[in-house]
């Protein structure tokens, strides 16, 4: 299983992201920070929505993301940015404290600034609690439409009572329904409301974010104005108070006048962060783009570093291993200090049947970037197909032990205890990374087979025992 720039086998069903979906009176509301489209994760095709581990793309997020986290007051620690492998520029927060990035949006952003901008807006939505607040205010909605929906029941009791026959005092044939919808409609409309005040405090923080680190609100106006000009003619004529978001035209005037007013807004990147952020761009256009959309983008007349590795990626992964190996020969010598092209040259050699081979790039990858977890991770892979298990056991529980969300660490890990027959714990690991995926049933199995080998009460008993009785919370 590839890693870097991979997906899970199969994904546990995606995380209601911020733009909740609340049952509200049988309502179905979306709450989608900046430009949010939600897609469950799983499959096997990299154009397809599902959770991508890649240590590259993950690391240069982070360090766009630190400064961000200070500022905001945000424990950067205990916030996860994951991506996911979906084409569309966008990004949105999901259980208080997970950014998702789609693949998209990297490869659509020209400057660092620009991913920066949109990772200081979502940061926006978690300093402000608004996950917390949502709830609160779904509940105030949800007492808006009962007490209308019981006062709409109490006037159709009386609209019956006066349309007897006789009666010199009626109402229109459809007003009683009228009496019904139009609380569900107060609710519906003042929880939209909440949400575009969310979006504009998000928006307002995010400003006040990159000034505080020196950074210009650039990128961030710059994807907006994308979005007024893809949604400029679904608008028009539009009632803005049935959108979740304000208007992007009034959104976009009211950001430009704090991003211009902003005494960091002329500030440009770095020359070293636009390289990085050309590489990973590069880099994730190698691995989902077709091989004319590779060739367009990077034609052989770019002798840019950042074409070459778009161009390596793009021959290893149409199985020109001959010429990939050549290609990311000359990434390295370019940049010895490099580890991602080390990476590469070990998935590269792992994903062409030689393991034993791909060890020693993979393990100088590792070294040089010792907490890139998905790396460690394909090299405790490389290690199984490798036949080396008993590191890859050591490697792969320590990944297990600092991610116990990697179910493809755990995948690997069942593989190489069963090298070693340690079936009871290799049993555990399958049920541990089958459950993670969503696949509670099979979970189920294989942690019965396995508690029943663990002595009661052992930790591996213990953990057995927590997925046969974990039951999917009620909505």
């Amino acid at each position: 299983m590839v890693n870097t720039l991979a997906k899970s086998p199969s994904s546990k069903p995606a995380p209601t992201p911020v733009r909740a979906l609340a049952g509200l009176l049988a309502l179905s509301l979306a709450v989608a920070p900046l430009h949010a489209q939600e897609g469950p994760p799983g499959g096997a095709d990299f154009n397809m929505p599902g959770v991508v581990r890649d240590s590259e793309t993950e690391q240069l997020l982070r360090d766009y993301a630190t400064p961000i986290f200070r500022a905001a007051g945000v424990n950067g620690g205990a916030t996860k940015i994951i991506l996911i492998g979906d084409r569309s520029f966008n990004a949105f927060v999901a259980n208080g404290r997970k950014i998702f990035v789609n693949l998209g949006a990297i490869m659509e952003s020209k400057t660092p600034n620009e991913i920066i901008g949109v990772l200081a807006h979502e940061t926006g939505h978690i300093a402000g609690g608004h996950l917390a607040n949502m709830h609160q205010e779904m509940a105030r909605a949800q007492i808006i439409g009962i007490v209308g929906m019981l006062m709409g029941a109490g006037g159709m009791v009386a609209s019956a009572r006066s349309n007897r026959p006789g009666s010199a005092v009626g109402v229109e044939g459809n007003a009683p329904m009228g009496m019904i919808l139009g609380p569900m409609e107060i609710a519906r409309r003042t929880m939209l409301s909440y949400v575009r005040s969310q979006e504009e405090a998000a928006d307002r923080a995010a400003v006040k974010y990159l000034e505080t680190t020196g950074q210009s609100a650039k990128g961030l106006l710059a994807t907006l104005s994308r979005f007024e000009n893809e949604s400029l003619f679904k608008t028009n004529g539009v009632d803005p108070y049935t959108l979740s978001h304000p208007l992007p035209r009034e959104r976009l005037s009211n950001l430009e006048t704090a991003a211009k007013g902003s005494s960091t807004f002329g500030k440009t990147d770095p020359v070293s962060l636009q390289q990085r952020h050309d590489l990973v761009r590069a880099k994730i256009v190698g691995f989902i783009g077709n091989a004319g959309e590779i060739s367009r983008r990077y034609p052989l007349s770019d002798t840019s570093l950042a074409a070459k590795y778009a161009r390596a990626v793009a021959a290893h992964r149409f199985g020109r291993s001959h010429d990939a190996q050549t290609q990311i020969d000359a990434l390295i010598a370019a940049q010895p200090n490099n580890p991602w092209f080390y990476e590469l040259k070990g998935q590269s050699l792992l994903e062409g049947g030689k393991a034993r081979e791909s060890l020693p790039h993979l393990r100088k990858a590792s070294s040089m970037v010792p907490s890139a977890l998905p790396i460690k991770v394909m090299l405790g892979h490389a290690l199984v197909a490798a036949d080396q298990p008993d590191e890859a056991i050591r490697l792969l529980t320590q990944v297990t032990q600092s991610d116990p969300e990697d179910s493809e660490a755990f995948q690997y890990l069942a593989m190489a205890h069963d090298r070693k027959g340690n079936t009871p714990q290799a049993q555990l690991a399958a049920a541990q990374g089958l459950f993670l995926v969503g696949r509670y049933v099979e979970a189920r199995t294989q942690a019965d087979r396995a508690k029943k080998q663990f002595a009661q009460n052992s930790p591996g008993w213990l953990k057995a025992d927590d997925i046969l009785n974990w039951r999917p919370p009620k909505n």
